[in-house]
């Protein structure tokens, strides 16, 4: 059975969103901000977004659209657990999950005797836990221990972006990270072509098995793998896909692009909604095909659960 609802794959908080600017105030950036030197790219042209007919037509994949991107850099992963814990420790930053006092969590990553907590009614295996938020994944009898180099989680955009300030960076845009993710191929599904599992061997984190109720974890892992984790592109980028959800810098609309630049293109100017990218360790046919480079959603700012992440990129350079 097929749930196509933004729900089933990150649920999210309505109503709320602030300007992160004005909620947190960042320390100076540091040379450390981002886990590893940036990878730069040299841009050009590539043909963004899908005609894939089992995409969702909500999601607004399509039409493929040749874009012009000039020169950038992009982390070759996603913010780390360490990385965070050390904005978190000199900033002082309170996360949104930490101010809610709550997150959302799989509910097939909690105990068999927890607490019964609140579901959401739309995806039943996504629970609301009081006390989950970045340092304590699965609730306050969670911690990193073992997780230190996995991606952070349960960060807001506005959490994002906070770090991404101190750091001295920013986030991708939507054009960006999918120009990233495909790794120079082209109208290829995944980061590597046109195969979920090239040879049988696996390429990334998704689910395996029966969603939501059994993972086989062939290919390792239940939740979270370490951002290293797999091969990466041809970009030297890992985990564009599967894994986490990445936030991206753009305002989440499912049209805009149809008839916007397709010079460095970016959302539109405002909205409710940031965009969304890479699928994550729920992904699954089943249900959920969002684990290919041009597949997107949509969740508000102040949004966080279990399977959301996030990784820097540096500003666009001018061409010669």
């Amino acid at each position: 059975m097929k749930h196509d609802g933004p729900a089933c794959c990150t649920p999210g908080r309505a109503g709320h969103a602030q300007n992160a600017a004005t909620r947190h105030t960042p320390a100076p950036a540091v040379a450390a901000g981002c886990s590893a030197p940036a990878v730069r790219l040299e841009g050009g042209d590539f043909a963004m977004g899908s005609a894939d007919t089992l995409a969702y037509p909500e999601d607004g994949e399509g039409p493929v659209r040749q874009v012009s991107l000039s020169p950038f850099s992009i982390d070759p992963y996603c913010v780390t657990n360490a990385r965070f814990r050390s904005f978190a420790d000199t900033t002082g930053h309170v996360s949104d999950a930490e101010r809610y006092g709550a997150s959302f969590v799989f509910g097939g990553l909690l105990p068999d005797d927890f607490p019964p907590t609140r579901a959401v009614a739309a995806a039943p295996w996504w629970r609301e836990v009081p006390g989950a938020d970045w340092r304590h994944p699965e609730g306050p009898h969670s911690d990193l221990t073992g997780r230190e180099d996995h991606p952070v989680v349960h960060v807001s955009w506005n959490d994002a972006a906070a770090y991404c300030a101190w750091a001295g960076r920013r986030l991708p845009t939507e054009a960006q990270w999918e120009y990233a993710a495909r790794g120079g191929l082209r109208g290829m599904p995944f980061p590597w072509g046109a195969e979920l599992r090239p040879g049988g061997q696996h390429r990334m984190n998704v689910w395996n098995g029966t969603f939501p109720g059994h993972n086989t974890r062939e290919d390792g892992y239940l939740g979270t793998c370490p951002v290293g984790a797999f091969e990466p592109n041809a970009y030297g980028l890992h985990n564009m896909t599967g894994n986490v959800w990445e936030w991206t810098a753009d305002w989440f609309h499912p049209s805009w692009h149809a008839t916007g630049s397709r010079q460095d293109p970016t959302g539109p100017p405002t909205g409710t909604a940031r965009s969304l990218r890479g699928g994550s360790y729920l992904c699954h046919a089943s249900y959920c095909r969002r684990y290919r480079v041009s597949a997107r959603m949509a969740n508000t700012p102040e949004s966080s659960t279990g399977n959301i992440g996030f990784r820097c990129a540096g500003p666009p350079e001018s061409r010669s």
